[in-house]
């Protein structure tokens, strides 16, 4: 994904919901949002959309109605330190970190993408930072070669720090499925390999799958021009399906538009069940199983201590 990342404060409009969807109703089994963006504000038409919720008040939220966890997702050197700072603290967030391959371009440009990538690293082996991403390719939005050469090598170098750390990888691919699977084949994937926001067809899905791969389904698989992703869904064994929400963006249906957070997966999560024709509960219970395997248990590492009793929240 790309977009605006904004620190969410709590300060901002009177009604910090702003235009956000409704709480649905609480999932019996629970789930983790494998990708999200807790930092992040939408923008339409150059303006600010909605007051971002407080990191707090999403995972809250998610909490009500059966989202025990999440993955906070960096995107650049400054998304990704707020990302393992949160991580940190907060026994309900592990955190993912990179450099997003659409800023790639502009950063090698300047000289600078080493520099960041040796702070992407220093994060990675902080103990709550349980995978490298997102990273990978993105050839709808550049479509030059120099900047597709560029993506290329940045994500080469976050392979090898995902295998040199142990790392789960989360793939940006967008209209790159072939070179994505190239380059994976060529250098060697890391043992957990995630492809989020899955986009490719059941065929796609197929080879993903059969070469022990993840796939994790955001609120796209709701809406009604995606046949192909339920396709995928159906083709693929259960033990590969991850859930997400790329949040704020991705909204499922009914709320398609409005921004999205934590919270809404179980709309999603019920529609992907009833197109396998299966119980939610036991597709919850599925999900949950893969993403600690991706991911591990939320608690095998503890959060570090407030400083005091009044300490503020980072």
């Amino acid at each position: 994904m790309s977009g605006p990342f904004l620190r969410a404060s709590g300060s901002g409009s009177e009604d910090p919901a702003g235009d956000y969807p409704p709480l649905p109703e609480a999932l019996v089994v629970p789930v983790y949002d494998n990708h999200t963006h807790l930092d992040s504000a939408l923008e339409r038409d150059g303006e600010e959309a909605a007051a971002p919720l407080d990191y707090r008040e999403q995972l809250d939220r998610a909490s009500s109605v059966g989202v025990r966890g999440v993955v906070q997702v960096g995107t650049d050197l400054e998304t990704s330190r707020w990302s393992a700072r949160i991580a940190s603290h907060e026994p309900r967030v592990l955190a993912a970190v990179a450099i997003h391959p659409n800023e790639v371009p502009e950063l090698l440009a300047a000289g600078r993408l080493d520099e960041h990538m040796a702070g992407i690293a220093e994060l990675a082996a902080r103990p709550r930072v349980r995978a490298i991403g997102e990273t990978g390719l993105d050839f709808f939005r550049t479509p030059d070669e120099a900047g597709r050469r560029a993506q290329l090598r940045s994500f080469e170098q976050h392979i090898a720090l995902a295998k040199e750390q142990n790392l789960a990888l989360q793939i940006h691919d967008r209209d790159a499925h072939t070179q994505v699977v190239q380059t994976l084949r060529r250098v060697g994937a890391p043992e957990r390999t995630v492809f989020h926001c899955f986009s490719g067809n059941r065929e796609f899905a197929k080879l993903v799958a059969d070469s022990g791969w993840y796939l994790s389904f955001a609120g796209t698989v709701t809406f009604k021009n995606a046949e192909p992703l339920r396709q995928a869904l159906e083709v693929i064994p259960r033990s590969r399906i991850l859930i997400e929400t790329d949040a704020p963006y991705l909204t499922p249906v009914p709320f398609r538009g409005r921004p999205n957070s934590a919270y809404l997966i179980p709309h999603t999560l019920r529609a992907m069940a009833a197109h396998l024709g299966t119980d939610p509960s036991m597709l919850a219970a599925q999900i949950s199983s893969n993403t600690e395997l991706v991911y591990g248990h939320w608690d095998d590492e503890p959060v570090d201590p407030p400083t005091g009793p009044f300490a503020p929240h980072p």
